[in-house]
């Protein structure tokens, strides 16, 4: 048998948000997460801005990256064979805390259980489902408590997503046979398997059969998530689990895409979910801020140099820590 690759969980969650002020004051003010990297959206003609938040260096399966597609005026439209939920890893204890503290900003959140794990559910202020879930199992990732929520009940990473589809079999099918996923447990249309390695994290992926929901977009817009990227280590281990889901008939996958930050290939899957197979580069994050700077800087990648104009047009961010260039 050929080489499958190795997953080892998640890389990181993106999704197309509404504000860039909106999204950062959900992420870094509400949910306690450090603002890593301001930067530009790779695609497109249009600049749209790439803000990624996560843990103190944006370890792979803390981080969570959002284009704000409010100036360009771009909309999205939530629905079936698309990614549903980001859903994010809190100690087990910590939920009454994110209840309180989610009420105390407003934000109605609802308990509830699944998989035999606790969750609440909330929306981004575009309309994203998020659910935050008490995790019964030891998480050894370092948390961010450099803002106002503290380490001890303080957002880990990701725990994994949902996925909306009309039919889980033929994802099943890609899940099994194409990442090498364990199928744990179904509860009615609710569907959960464990993918990667012990040292992954965000290995946690969950279908949901919802056969009359409309179909949702796949173009960037607001109001969507646009892909899970899973870690896949190395560019050897990349071009394997690429090989062999093309062997297996899923020949919609990119060539190999430099994001500066990662390399990334993609993959249109048979439940609608675009995902991402992703390793860092060896200096990830540090390529263009020091580790203790991380954030500080309106980063341009080196194709938009030219273009420092326009994204100087781009809405500015209110934001926590001091930025030293914000307007190029």
């Amino acid at each position: 048998m050929p080489a499958k690759g190795t997953i080892h969980g998640t890389h990181h969650l993106t999704f197309c948000v509404g504000t860039a002020q909106e999204d950062y004051d959900f992420h870094v003010r509400l949910l306690g997460l450090k603002s890593v990297k301001k930067t530009v959206l790779f695609d497109g003609e249009i600049p749209i801005y790439h803000l990624y938040y996560g843990n103190r260096v944006g370890d792979a399966s803390t981080i969570l990256t959002a284009f704000p597609y409010r100036q360009a005026g771009w909309m999205g439209k939530r629905g079936t064979n698309q990614l549903k939920s980001l859903n994010l890893s809190v100690p087990a204890d910590a939920l009454g805390y994110w209840a309180d503290r989610l009420g105390a900003h407003g934000i109605e959140a609802r308990e509830t259980e699944r998989f035999g794990t606790p969750r609440l559910e909330f929306a981004h202020p575009c309309g994203i489902p998020y659910v935050l879930v008490g995790n019964p199992e030891p998480d050894d990732r370092e948390p961010w408590d450099g803002g106002e929520v503290d380490g001890a009940h303080a957002i880990r990473g990701a725990y994994g997503t949902t996925t909306s589809l009309r039919d889980p079999e033929p994802m099943d099918f890609f899940l099994q046979e194409g990442m090498g996923a364990r199928k744990l447990a179904s509860e009615g249309p609710h569907h959960q398997y464990e993918i990667g390695t012990a040292e992954g994290h965000g290995r946690i992926l969950e279908l949901v059969e919802e056969p009359d929901l409309p179909q949702g977009t796949w173009q960037f817009g607001e109001g969507t998530i646009h892909h899970q990227a899973f870690d896949v280590g190395s560019a050897e281990s990349q071009e394997a689990v690429k090989d062999w889901i093309v062997g297996l008939g899923f020949t919609d996958v990119s060539d190999v895409k430099d994001r500066g930050y990662f390399f990334s290939v993609y993959c249109r899957t048979p439940g609608g979910a675009l995902f991402e197979f992703a390793y860092s580069t060896p200096q990830g994050f540090f390529i263009d801020e020091a580790e203790d700077e991380l954030g500080t800087h309106m980063c341009i990648p080196p194709h938009w140099e030219n273009r420092r104009a326009e994204i100087a047009q781009l809405e500015p961010i209110r934001t926590v820590e001091t930025v030293v260039d914000a307007t190029p």
